[in-house]
């Protein structure tokens, strides 16, 4: 893979602490894996893998400065206080894009989620564009390939439905639409947190017409009746598939807690919604892989975008392994 950047040990460091107390950091716990070399037989649990790709976005004429997110990630991921117990996780470096290529940096990135997949490493996808959705689904169907009749459903937490057109190639805002069709009635789409403001009555038809369900922001209140009722929602989606892709656009949440995104806006999730859903999207035990997009660190104040990254990946860490969807840390 030309376009591969094996991951580096400068890129984790934090607070130095009394080396007898054992890791207190992600920084002190982080494996570095890199996907040049064979994967061991005793393979980390959870594998970062960056894509590098603001490609998507500039097509989609959002602002950049995505291609940047992995790597600004990892610098808040570093000082998260580990609390992770047994569960090993590893840093896999990131895709790169070169010279506009988003479709051979795709195509890498999936090949990337296969050999993850294919050693029983759970894959947590760090971007870049929300293009990295039809990229991580290219892995991920590869890996499901030789399971015919499986079902895929896709949650994406998110202000945008990402269901345009793809007629003149892929962006930031096609992936769910190229994910539908090419699962030609086997894959469903939940997108929750979606704005009207934001959306275009062409793609609610374009969401009719797929069979995409969505819940509303309106109904993604901080209340405990929201809560449940999404939680509620997400279990009815995933009883009906084998397995699930989880997604999550950092523009979902309003610029108070996520300046640093392509498309801020002034309103959105609110963590106190966003976090009990996501663990009961984990709690399924359907997840096979999951990624978070659009963080741009370009436009971050006081880094908060990033630690709001950083918290996302922590809770998916958790409730992966709390619900069993990853098996080996012990």
């Amino acid at each position: 893979m030309t376009n591969y950047l094996p991951p580096s040990a400068a890129a984790w460091t934090g607070r130095q602490t009394d080396p007898t107390l054992g890791p207190e950091y992600w920084y002190q716990k982080m494996e570095l894996l890199d996907l040049r070399q064979a994967i061991s037989a005793d393979p980390p649990d959870l594998a970062l893998l960056g894509y590098a790709c603001e490609e998507g976005v500039r097509r989609n004429q959002g602002r950049l400065g995505a291609a940047a997110g992995a790597s600004e990630a990892r610098r808040s991921m570093g000082s998260l206080a580990n609390h992770l117990g047994p569960l090993r996780i590893a840093d896999a470096g990131d895709i790169t894009c070169l010279a506009g290529d988003l479709e051979s940096t795709q195509e890498s990135f999936g090949r990337a989620i296969v050999r993850l997949l294919a050693a029983g490493i759970f894959p947590i996808g760090i971007g870049g564009g929300h293009d990295i959705a039809w990229a991580h689904y290219l892995g991920i169907r590869s890996a499901l390939a030789g399971r015919p009749g499986t079902r895929l459903g896709v949650i994406n937490f998110d202000a945008h439905f990402d269901l345009r057109s793809f007629a003149d190639g892929p962006t930031s805002g096609t992936p769910f639409h190229q994910i539908l069709v090419d699962g030609a009635g086997q894959h469903g789409y939940l997108a929750i947190g979606i704005q009207r403001a934001a959306n275009p009555p062409s793609l609610f038809q374009t969401a009719e017409r797929l069979g995409a369900r969505f819940l509303p922001l309106e109904a993604c209140g901080a209340n405990a009746q929201d809560v449940q009722a999404a939680i509620t929602l997400v279990q009815h989606f995933a009883a009906a598939y084998d397995h699930l892709y989880l997604s999550i656009d950092i523009d979902g949440f309003s610029a108070a807690m996520a300046p640093g995104v392509s498309a801020p806006s002034p309103v959105g999730l609110e963590a106190s919604f966003f976090f009990p859903v996501l663990a009961a999207v984990l709690g399924t035990g359907k997840v096979i892989s999951c990624d978070l997009a659009e963080y741009n660190p370009r436009f971050d104040r006081d880094g908060i975008t990033g630690r709001l990254v950083a918290r996302a990946v922590e809770g998916i860490a958790r409730a992966a392994f709390n619900s069993g969807v990853i098996k080996t840390g012990a």
